[in-house]
């Protein structure tokens, strides 16, 4: 990792408080940190993002905290899990950080993957916005054949959509950990896609700042 580098991370951890950075931090130097992210992550959530993000993160030396910036439209909220879980691991088995810094557009796949950042970890972008809905399904079945078999693919089905929501609603259990959100709000809002500003996610604890 270069000096500046290094040194910039020994500044931001210096200004953080579990509460997120105070406004004394928002200097030239952390907004140049933000402005450099670490690893740089844009469109649709899926196997090429994380490919490109497991590539980003293999470059990466020492134990940060490093910066990820995300925009995105949604995707595959698989993937999104998966690069939680990758930060995870690392978190636990190398005491990496990782900040969260959504720019523009969060949305979908994007606000699983915060999901996965401490609070205190998960940062916005003045103008950025969340996109909070539940999982969807396109799936077309057909039924053919002796009754018995038939009601196996259905039962097979109900069982595919049953395992959804409830990894549905672990994610928005991690989602509002520290919010006064409750999990029954956040489940009757998803349906009609859920929109947040920025100051607004700062407003309900469901982010550490805004810068």
């Amino acid at each position: 990792m270069r000096l500046d580098n290094v040194k910039a991370n020994s500044e931001l951890s210096e200004c953080e408080s579990a509460a997120g950075p105070s406004a004394a931090a928002r200097d030239k130097t952390l907004l140049a940190r933000l402005a450099r992210p670490d690893i740089r992550l844009a469109g649709p959530v899926n196997d090429a993002m994380h490919e490109k993000f497991q590539g980003q993160v293999a470059a990466l030396s020492g134990a940060g905290p490093f910066v990820i910036a995300l925009t995105t439209l949604g995707g595959d909220p698989e993937v999104a899990r998966a690069m939680a879980a990758d930060l995870r691991l690392l978190r636990a088995a190398e005491g990496c950080r990782f900040i969260f810094f959504g720019k523009s557009a969060v949305y979908s796949a994007g606000v699983t993957f915060m999901a996965g950042f401490p609070v205190a970890d998960r940062w916005l972008e003045r103008d950025a916005r969340l996109m909070i809905h539940e999982r969807k399904l396109d799936k077309m079945v057909h039924f053919e054949g002796p009754l018995q078999g038939c009601l196996s693919i259905a039962k097979a089905l109900a069982h595919e959509i049953q395992n959804g929501i409830t990894i549905e609603r672990e994610g928005f259990a991690a989602l509002i950990e520290e919010s006064p959100l409750t999990l029954d709000e956040v489940i009757a809002k998803a349906p009609q896609n859920w929109y947040l500003d920025a100051q607004e996610a700062l407003a309900l604890k469901l982010i550490g700042d805004v810068i």
